[in-house]
């Protein structure tokens, strides 16, 4: 494989993995009954809308057809893409929930 086939194939699986972060976050926040485009704007206020997000929160299913996605599953996949300041707005939606 010559170096820039290489190069893309390495673009693509980054791409198809970070849609698969976004998609477990969206996920999660149905299960919870949270709106995955709130946290993402107050993670990112700066930011435009997302159109991975939107594409993604489409793919969802409901709460009840879904599997569960632990906290901390959800907060390692995010700190492994650097979206720490996502991270920060999931982690203080679980510290909302009572106890």
């Amino acid at each position: 494989m010559d170096r820039k086939k290489w190069e893309e194939k390495i673009v693509e699986n980054y791409q198809r993995d970070e849609g698969m972060m976004i998609l477990v976050f969206a996920q999660w926040c149905v299960n919870h009954g949270l709106d995955a485009h709130e946290l993402y704007r107050r993670a990112y206020p700066g930011q435009t809308a997302n159109p991975l997000l939107q594409q993604m929160v489409e793919l969802t299913v409901p709460k009840e057809e879904a599997e569960e996605i632990p906290d901390q599953t959800l907060l390692g996949v995010l700190s492994l893409f650097g979206n720490d300041d996502l991270a920060f707005v999931v982690q203080e939606e679980i510290n909302r929930r009572p106890a």
